[in-house]
């Protein structure tokens, strides 16, 4: 389900030029509405679900309806960052069920721009635009790397 802005809870990040939802969102659908300063996703269609918007909102003003095999239909999900972790909390349709709450730790350690590959399945390289950057287990023999189609043999 896309992505939608709460317009009681969005102060269109403090009347900045460009809102946080507007800088993280991948595909650009997050717009700040210059009469209302408020922000709202301009395509829902083309929302790719990604969480960013939920995470990064500080005000947590965008909402995720989440599908039925992730939360009941009519829960809705919403998230809370710290400097540390990330507390989801699902709000079911029956207030009479108590919210179920998960916190995940955020990526520390990595500058952004940069990456991490799993400790287990290092690369060597740490750059983000790296070919060698991959973090497949040594079982798939994917230690060569992606191969260029002009290299492959032609057949016969």
């Amino acid at each position: 389900m896309p992505s939608f802005v709460i317009p009681d809870k969005c102060d269109g990040c403090k009347d900045l030029d460009k809102t946080a939802c507007q800088h993280i969102c991948p595909n650009d659908l997050m717009v700040l509405d210059k009469k209302t300063d408020k922000a709202y996703n301009q395509d829902p269609e083309m929302c790719w679900e990604c969480y960013n918007c939920v995470k990064i909102c500080p005000t947590q003003a965008v909402e995720v309806r989440g599908y039925a095999d992730f939360v009941p239909l009519g829960a809705s999900v919403t998230a809370l960052r710290s400097s540390e972790d990330i507390l989801w909390t699902i709000q079911f349709r029956s207030k009479e069920i108590k919210p179920k709450r998960f916190k995940f730790p955020i990526r520390r350690g990595v500058a952004e721009g940069q990456a991490q590959p799993f400790d287990h399945y290092p690369t060597g390289d740490d750059d983000l635009k790296s070919p060698t950057l991959m973090c497949e287990p040594d079982g798939l023999n994917t230690e060569k790397g992606p191969v260029k189609m002009d290299k492959i043999p032609k057949l016969k």
